[in-house]
């Protein structure tokens, strides 16, 4: 039996519905940011799938920095109490940095699968790396 053909997916849509990579319908994860084993529509085994510390990076440089140099203005310009820090540079360091989380994770584990990513390997000494065919 022949499998079945699926439309190809776009690495940010895939991020922003949390969708399946193959089939776009299914779920991508089973928790806030845990993956799925796989996916409930098409069954693709997800084990592929290893972000690592990418989302966290790509939150660092887009999200952390903008939100912590909020929080130094706000000290520099009027040297507010701690309590002020507390109830708005903290509430926003937070939100800025958990919420793209998943968006990111997403779309890494999107990108692992559309270009096929497989875990680096280092080639042996006089090893051919070209096609015998």
């Amino acid at each position: 039996m022949a499998e079945p053909s699926y439309a190809e997916q776009s690495p940010i849509g895939v991020a922003v519905r949390s969708r399946c990579p193959r089939c776009g319908r299914g779920h991508l994860f089973s928790g806030f940011l845990k993956v799925a084993p796989r996916c409930d529509v098409c069954g693709l085994d997800y084990s592929f799938a290893d972000p690592a510390d990418g989302p966290a990076f790509f939150v660092m440089m887009t999200a952390a920095v903008p939100a912590t140099a909020f929080g130094i203005w706000l000290e520099l310009t009027y040297s507010p109490p701690l309590w002020v820090h507390a109830i708005t540079t903290l509430p926003i360091v937070l939100i800025a940095c958990t919420l793209p989380l998943r968006f990111f994770k997403g779309w890494l584990v999107a990108e692992q699968y559309i270009r096929k990513a497989e875990e680096g390997r280092i080639a042996r000494p006089g090893a051919s790396t070209r096609d015998p065919t």
